[in-house]
């Protein structure tokens, strides 16, 4: 195998690990969105408990395979390793905010839901920004 043949599967293989944290990153942030929206209802009312659990939990799965990929994207693809930290930061957010949540602690969990959903949202726009050629 020459190098530019060894370049290129590397270089194809840090694509599609990309792709994969494109779209889990997606999707974290849609689950983090969906939680805001039941949040919302439930200040106004309707009985979104339930639900809102149910959300949390898909926040944690979510964040959990987008720390994977971030940590596979910058280890074996050689990416940045920005996006694994900052998706550490995500998930240990997430932690935190259903504690909170659990506690009963409005004061503390509705500004941390607020960093939370800010922090994915960042996440979500440098990730998708176009890969610059090294």
């Amino acid at each position: 195998m020459t190098a530019a043949a060894g370049s290129t599967r590397t270089a194809g293989r840090a694509g599609a690990v990309l792709a994969s944290l494109r779209v889990a990153v997606a999707l974290h942030g849609l689950s983090i969105l969906v939680q805001a929206v039941t949040a919302g209802q439930m200040i106004g009312g309707a009985d979104m408990r339930g639900l809102h659990g149910t959300g949390a939990g898909a926040v944690h799965v979510l964040g959990l395979v987008q720390l994977v990929l971030a940590v596979v994207y910058w280890r074996a693809g050689r990416g940045p390793g920005w996006p694994a930290a900052a998706s550490l930061v995500l998930l240990l957010l997430g932690f935190g905010q259903s504690m909170t949540g659990g506690m009963g602690t409005a004061a503390t969990h509705v500004p941390l839901g607020l960093l939370t959903f800010g922090v994915a949202v960042a996440i979500l726009v440098v990730v998708f920004r176009p890969v610059r050629a090294s």
